[in-house]
């Protein structure tokens, strides 16, 4: 039998790769543009980076994490998330020590869970984060990033920012006490899975998909109520700043975010044009992740989206630009043997004075027919083609390929022509 693909971990094909370059490149570009520089960590980690700063008792590090024991004894855990393996990277090289920084990342993730559609066992984030910050107009910074990245994308009209401050622990730790006091009089009518969360991680009970849940949940008290006035004042100065760059918001009280390093804000990007798998960005302000991590006390905020669902929104919008769909811009068709190094010595000439100019030459003879259903299918705009004829003659064919008129051109008058197509 042949060797498949281990369920849930897809490959990315040709065709799609374009789609993912696209979104990789617009990410860096907004990136650099707001000063923030590249940190890559491993994939694998060791376990207890993700118990502690995850939460032993979440469902990613009870049931998710991809756990093994090497030659050594050691528990190691293929990464489930970026964050973490960050700031154990910022804290084991000093990178924190009276500075601020402002990183970002991209790369794969592992989680053991039901593969579906936008959800699958190794996915792909591009994230940030942001150490030695604490004022909320980095928080805002950070949403102003991502809405950036949606309008260069063109998906922006069909995402959605759901926004909530859960506060500092103290605030936490009294809204906590009460939501258990309401739910532990109701607990019969609460989903199985919520009854278990109610002795472990009660405020993800919030979060639940459960419809009766969050029926019950509509009388439940609300953690906005609990805020201290230090939270209100910061989650003032959050939305006051995206009001001011004009990006609009919704406030969601439930919002609570799936890991135990967060507090005070947590935001969302959600789509309806996903169906179950809505989510395709998160994040929030983590101030205590990198002393419990063993660094010192430093204040911290952080987003990661998720590679997958956002290429599958701009799959469904139909965004892509047709460049990031196709292979080359120019094919270069030798008619026959003798003019193929002619041919192979223009594309060099090609590369060298447009660097960005994707060229391809034909490999492999054939009849002019079948070189211009190659030429087609790599979706170039312009065929090169040099027979006989122009090779005595020093001229080339210039054969737009989505529609105009044939030319013969000079070399000089073709690079001309490519010029101002370049610049147009």
């Amino acid at each position: 039998m042949a060797i498949q693909s281990v369920r849930g971990m897809p490959d990315i094909l040709p065709e799609q790769a374009g789609a993912w370059r696209y979104l990789e490149q617009q990410a860096q570009r907004i990136f650099n543009a707001h000063g923030l520089t590249q940190i890559r960590t491993p994939i694998v980690e060791d376990t207890a980076l993700f118990a502690r700063s995850i939460g032993d008792v979440t469902d990613i590090v009870e049931k998710e994490m991809y756990t093994f024991e090497d030659r050594s004894g050691d528990s190691l855990t293929l990464r489930p998330e970026l964050t973490a393996g960050v700031v154990r990277a910022a804290i084991e090289h000093g990178l924190l020590h009276n500075q601020t920084q402002r990183l970002w990342y991209q790369g794969p993730a592992f989680r053991h869970e039901r593969p579906q559609k936008g959800r699958y066992r190794q996915f792909h984030q591009i994230g940030v984060e942001c150490f030695g910050i604490a004022d909320a107009l980095m928080d805002a910074e950070l949403i102003e990033m991502t809405d950036q990245l949606w309008k260069q994308l063109r998906i922006r009209d069909s995402v959605t920012l759901e926004l909530n401050s859960i506060g500092s622990p103290e605030a936490r730790a009294h809204y906590r006490d009460a939501l258990v006091d309401f739910l532990s009089a109701r607990k019969d009518q609460l989903d199985e899975d919520s009854q278990s969360r109610l002795e472990r991680s009660p405020l993800r009970i919030l979060d639940s998909k459960n419809e009766s849940t969050q029926a019950l949940l509509s009388d439940a008290p609300s953690l906005m109520d609990y805020l201290t006035d230090d939270d209100r004042e910061h989650f003032t100065v959050l939305t006051r700043a995206l009001e001011e760059a004009g990006i609009d918001f919704r406030i969601n009280p439930r919002l609570v975010r799936g890991l135990d390093y967060y507090g005070r804000t947590v935001f969302e990007w959600t789509t309806q044009a996903l169906g179950a798998q809505g989510t395709i960005c998160g994040g929030g302000r983590y101030d205590g992740l990198v002393e419990h991590l063993g660094g010192r006390p430093t204040p911290g905020v952080g987003f990661a989206l998720g590679m997958e669902r956002v290429v599958l929104l701009m799959e469904s919008l139909n965004v892509i630009p047709d460049a990031y769909q196709t292979q080359a811009d120019v094919y270069l068709m030798p008619q026959q043997v003798e003019c193929e190094s002619t041919i192979r010595r223009l594309a060099r000439d090609l590369r060298s004075q447009f660097p960005t100019l994707r060229v391809m030459t034909h490999i492999g003879g054939g009849s002019l027919k079948s070189q211009l259903k190659k030429a087609d299918k790599s979706g170039a705009e312009i065929g090169i083609i040099i027979g006989q004829m122009e090779l005595e003659s020093g001229h080339i064919v210039y054969k737009p390929l989505r529609g105009g008129d044939q030319e013969t051109l000079t070399e000089a008058e073709l690079l001309h022509r490519i010029s101002e197509l370049k610049d147009a």
